[in-house]
């Protein structure tokens, strides 16, 4: 179903067809469009947070406390890559199941 516009140009001239078939047809198609940015960012930053966390560990220099941060650090990063990778296979298994 195409939905019909009348499009009013400056100078008083009016345009009456289809609309255009853009990327974005709806909310649908936005968000399976974003998820591999979304999934990628998400990525990006994880990698950067076991890095932060793995310097801190290093460099902890035998203080506990900064240890323990950096440890937490870690699992947090791991934690979350598990939810991301969870993430991500709901989505293509959702798309599959569904044939979007």
């Amino acid at each position: 179903m195409q939905l019909v516009q009348n499009i009013k140009l400056p100078g008083g001239e009016n345009i009456t067809g289809p609309l255009p078939a853009g990327r974005f047809t709806n909310l649908a198609s936005l968000v399976n469009n974003a998820l591999p940015f979304v999934f990628a960012i998400a990525g990006m930053i994880l990698l950067g947070y076991l890095i932060w966390g793995g310097f801190d560990y290093l460099t902890s220099l035998g203080d506990p406390k900064k240890a323990e941060a950096g440890k937490n650090k870690i699992t947090s990063a791991i934690l979350g890559f598990l939810i991301i990778f969870v993430a991500f296979w709901l989505v293509q298994i959702v798309q599959f199941l569904f044939k979007i």
